[in-house]
């Protein structure tokens, strides 16, 4: 455990929001009496406990509707548990929701006064940061317009410019920053990065996995209101990712059930080892064999075959396939298992994912299996990112007369 104070503590706190099955007014004053009967209670928290100490990142993430934004809410204020407590020590700064605590009607400057009176500050602490606030928004033109005129990354810019400008001793943190663009996002996580720096305590929700285990000291994985892992962020987030894998592959067994038969396709792929066993995790550096199924009814001919490694949110890291490769496969028809090494794989530490496909040499994409296979590559913990390598630090020329000059 940490030695630095609590500044947020969750004692088993239940959130309930009531679903009612009623589409209109009128409905409802016809059905007074059997109110109940069309009225359903969602439990979007159960039982959470939680403590945050001062000068950490902690990471909320879970699936969609897992509870994330709630948790944060009622952290923040916003919403009062229907059971339990949130005690909170310090000044609190929450950029919760898109605009929130604007007023559409009003300014820009106007909105930035009535948004840092919110978050505690006087006319006079806000005039003092008002400048700072406008420049790191970006949009000084836009400043005397209405925010109803704004666009959403406009709204963010000057939310976020406000939040980090008040000097919280918390800042709350949700999915917003993804609206920004992507030199206001590099921005936004280079001030987080100097608000640690000066120990402030970050609660971050986010779906970016790979951003929680960069940023953060902890990480909290919710699933349907619960609380299923607390810790290390590597170990939260591959929980995560595997619950994720198990869902897709169970929904697209499904999906290829209910599918009519496609004339040629990608069945299967797999990572072995040189003895063939399944591979699920290997080193940076390591070759990998990559076997992929392909299965077509008819002749197959003039066709191309590809693979390609992926993050778990879709980014594509590498692809190769047989035309750039200049091989041409021979024509079959029925199923057959094909296999491409690839010698030396160098990833970072984290989990990956690889795809198969069909195409026509001169033609379209045929048949595509995204995550078709998942593997984990193992760190040493000298480095993080998705590029592996064996760092070296070679002593500058100072330092070797130094040490020289000593022997």
């Amino acid at each position: 455990m940490s030695d630095s104070p609590t500044v947020v503590r969750v004692h088993d706190v239940s959130q309930r929001f009531v679903i009612r099955k009623d589409k209109s007014l009128k409905e409802r004053l016809v059905n007074a009496a059997r109110s109940r009967q069309h009225r359903e209670d969602f439990w979007a928290l159960r039982n959470v406990n939680l403590e945050i100490s001062a000068g950490t990142t902690v990471g909320l993430i879970g699936p969609n509707g897992s509870g994330k934004s709630t948790l944060l809410k009622t952290i923040g204020g916003i919403l009062q548990p229907t059971t339990g407590s949130v005690e909170r020590r310090g000044r609190l700064a929450a950029l919760l929701e898109l605009g929130a605590g604007f007023h559409p009607d009003l300014t820009g400057r106007e909105n930035v006064y009535l948004n840092a009176s919110i978050l505690g500050l006087s006319r006079a602490q806000t005039e003092r940061f008002f400048d700072p606030i406008v420049e790191f928004s970006g949009i000084e033109k836009f400043i005397d317009t209405q925010v109803k005129f704004y666009s959403s990354g406009m709204y963010v810019r000057l939310a976020f410019a406000v939040a980090v400008h008040v000097d919280p001793d918390v800042l709350l943190v949700d999915e917003v920053l993804a609206v920004g663009d992507e030199p206001f996002q590099r921005k936004c996580l280079d001030r987080i990065r100097t608000f640690q720096k000066e120990g402030r305590t970050i609660v971050l929700v986010t779906h970016a996995l790979d951003q929680v285990v960069d940023m953060c000291d902890r990480a909290v994985v919710l699933e349907s209101g619960h609380v299923i892992v607390d810790g290390d962020p590597r170990l939260a987030t591959r929980t995560l990712r595997d619950d994720f894998e198990a869902t897709r592959q169970a929904e697209q067994q499904v999906e290829q059930a209910a599918q009519q038969q496609v004339a040629a396709k990608v069945v299967a792929v797999r990572i072995l080892d040189d003895n063939g066993v399944i591979v699920r995790e290997m080193s940076s550096g390591d070759d990998l064999r990559v076997q992929v199924d392909v299965e077509s009814p008819d002749t197959l001919d003039d066709w191309v075959l590809g693979i390609g490694l992926d993050t778990p949110s879709g980014q594509s890291l590498y692809g190769t396939n047989t035309r750039l490769l200049k091989t041409r496969l021979p024509s079959f028809s029925g199923r057959r298992t094909f296999e491409i090494r690839l010698r030396n794989v160098g990833l970072g530490a984290g989990q990956y994912q690889v795809h198969g496909a069909l195409a026509i040499w001169h033609g379209a994409e045929i048949h595509r299996l995204p995550q078709a296979a998942t593997f984990t590559v193992e760190g040493d913990g000298r480095s993080v990112g998705l590029v592996g390598a064996q760092p070296t630090l070679v002593p500058t020329w100072e330092q070797w007369a130094t040490s020289a000059s000593m022997s």
